[in-house]
């Protein structure tokens, strides 16, 4: 019988190939599944879906606030199933939807799941309608509303046969009537608008925003209140507040 022996100077070579044809092909599959990743992720941001989980912390008109989808609105187009909108502040939910086209800012439900007693997650919401965003005011929007700075209840001329009004100040909710306290930028006091109507969005932005107390009411002008009420009580016209903010 004949043995050979093999030299380990020729075993090396060898070694080295196979080590080196296994790195090749790791590194292949890993590329290969970072693409794939990498392409998954980009249909999602293509296709504008996005999906969180929280706590709701208000629910109000159609709209919810997720302290985790931070940056957006909630906006749910339709009926609940099951539950009263208001049923959903301080409920684990998760939520799953779509950037609105119109405003970046808007993310339009899809659907969303609410946490049980039992700690499943059951579908209280699924959108079978377009989503309808007529009482949001976009920025290009708001820059069609006149900024009243210097307003005073002796010169009505300042509103007076104006339609859309912009003022600065702070909602007041007294016994008998509801009203603006306009302010300058430095807090001082110019009068006060009468509310007639405020629009869902606009107190929702209110109470999303509790740690504020002054903000921009985006209003459409009515009717000047008569001298002798303006001068006694500083009351100066009427007005509906379409939209409430910080800017």
């Amino acid at each position: 019988m004949v043995i050979v022996k093999l030299k380990s100077s020729r075993m090396v070579p060898m070694l080295g190939l196979i080590l080196g044809l296994a790195l090749v092909f790791a590194g292949a599959t890993a590329c290969q599944q970072a693409e794939e990743t990498v392409a998954e992720e980009e249909a999602v941001q293509e296709e504008g879906k996005l999906s969180f989980e929280g706590t709701a912390k208000l629910a109000m008109g159609k709209y919810l606030f997720l302290p985790e989808a931070q940056g957006f609105d909630i906006l749910i187009e339709g009926s609940l199933q099951g539950v009263e909108m208001s049923a959903l502040e301080g409920a684990e939910i998760k939520v799953e939807g779509e950037i609105s086209t119109e405003l970046p800012t808007i993310l339009v439900a899809d659907t969303i799941e609410m946490k049980q007693g039992t700690g499943e997650y059951q579908t209280i919401f699924t959108r079978t309608q377009e989503p309808v965003l007529d009482d949001y005011l976009s920025l290009e929007d708001r820059d069609g509303f006149e900024v009243l700075e210097e307003l005073s209840y002796d010169k009505k001329d300042q509103w007076e046969g104006k339609e859309k009004i912009k003022v600065y100040g702070m909602l007041e909710r007294l016994e008998d009537k509801t009203r603006i306290m306009a302010m300058d930028d430095e807090g001082k006091q110019l009068g006060f608008v009468l509310v007639d109507s405020i629009s869902e969005i606009s107190d929702y932005y209110l109470k999303k925003l509790p740690l504020f107390n002054s903000f921009w009411f985006y209003l459409e002008v009515k009717e000047t209140v008569p001298w002798n009420t303006r001068r006694r009580t500083r009351e100066m016209f009427s007005a509906d507040v379409i939209f409430a903010g910080l800017f």
